[in-house]
């Protein structure tokens, strides 16, 4: 009898910022924000809140658009905090 509480065969869902599709963890580009820029975590080894991408040729290519939302947000957010 398998044991219902167990995890194993999981796998983590997450969505891409740009499509707002859900997909597996696995299928998805996952990256950081630094207040240099971006930094694309592709071993998956960094352990630091993360946001995910699609590899689809379409979020890739509004993805520059997103960032520029995301700065023009904690700009206004700091402008607020002061």
């Amino acid at each position: 009898m398998p044991n219902k509480n167990s995890k194993a065969g999981h796998q983590a869902i997450r969505t891409c910022v740009v499509c707002k599709k859900k997909s597996v963890q696995t299928t998805l580009m996952s990256f950081f924000l630094l207040d240099g820029g971006v930094v694309f975590d592709l071993a998956r080894k960094c352990q630091t809140r993360k946001h995910y991408l699609c590899p689809q040729q379409e979020c890739v290519e509004l993805f520059p658009k997103w960032l520029k939302r995301q700065r023009t947000k904690a700009f206004l957010a700091m402008g607020a905090a002061q």
